[in-house]
């Protein structure tokens, strides 16, 4: 029996290498991000890097939008003719409607397509992604590869800590009054991507704090699963970045960790200098 041809699928949201997108021929579709209602693809018409310096040094309105379905009805068109179906791994369906577009395309091209909400983004994202090759590589059932990564959709951890209010108050997510209360007293929220939305479930005064409440995290997972990797991540932060690091490694001297641009739909939100934590459980 032959083995089966799989089309790979994502948006910009996984924080996934050119060099692995490149060697395993994922289709990536871009969301885009508007900067003064300017739309620019996300990681093809402007970098991470660009986006937070603009967003530090210009004053303006600083936007996300999805992509259209007619990106993802070329894609499709073009797909059915060279596999025999495509898995579709998107940001969670609650955060932005890609999700719903792809799966809607892919009805309308007559594509066979095995469509999963990961219900969050940034390294959880790529993680479920890469297991998937993983898996269809080791030659497992397109319905055992599905079944293992449902399975690990409440195992991904993404914690974001804004370094100030002042995004969220422009996207309508804190009040004046919230953001300049934490500006007198330094108090920096700490956000959870669960079930597929953003949910405060903490708020620490320091920096310090920050570390240690996150590693602390980290150390309550290890104490009954396995936890192969951390990825650290960050908006345009890479000093705070490597600090983290430094006090993951100090305190859990056997974990891997890797340092990631956090993707700029949800730094439209958090804002510049964002750090957060992000790992799998398995």
């Amino acid at each position: 029996m032959n083995k089966a041809k799989i089309a790979w699928i994502t948006d910009t949201t996984a924080s996934l290498s050119k060099e692995f997108i490149e060697q395993h021929h994922i289709h990536v579709i871009p969301l885009h991000v508007v900067i003064n209602d300017e739309f620019y693809k996300e990681t093809v018409e402007i970098t991470e890097e660009e986006f937070y310096e603009r967003m530090k040094n210009e004053e303006g309105k600083f936007q996300s939008s999805q992509p259209s379905i007619s990106d993802f009805v070329g894609l499709y068109n073009q797909l059915k003719g060279e596999y025999d179906f495509g898995v579709a791994i998107h940001a969670s369906s609650l955060l932005t409607g890609t999700y719903q577009s792809s799966v809607m395309a892919a009805e309308m091209e007559d594509f066979k397509l095995y469509a999963l909400d990961s219900q969050t983004g940034s390294y959880p994202l790529s993680f479920l992604i890469k297991r998937g090759i993983e898996l269809a590589e080791q030659g497992l059932e397109i319905s055992e590869i599905i079944s293992q990564l449902n399975g690990l959709l409440d195992q991904t951890r993404l914690y974001l800590v804004p370094s100030n209010l002042d995004q969220l108050h422009k996207s309508g997510r804190v009040s004046g009054s919230q953001k300049i209360l934490a500006s007198l007293f330094n108090i920096k929220p700490i956000l959870s991507i669960e079930e597929g939305a953003a949910k405060i479930k903490d708020k620490v005064r320091t920096e310090k704090k920050v570390f240690a409440w996150l590693v602390n995290k980290l150390k309550e997972d290890l104490e009954t699963k396995s936890v192969k990797k951390v990825a650290i991540v960050h908006a345009n932060d890479i000093k705070k970045a490597t600090e983290l690091e430094k006090v993951i490694k100090e305190t859990l001297p056997g974990i891997e960790t890797e340092i990631l641009m956090l993707i700029t739909v949800a730094g439209v939100h958090t804002g510049v200098g964002t750090i957060g934590m992000s790992w799998v459980c398995e």
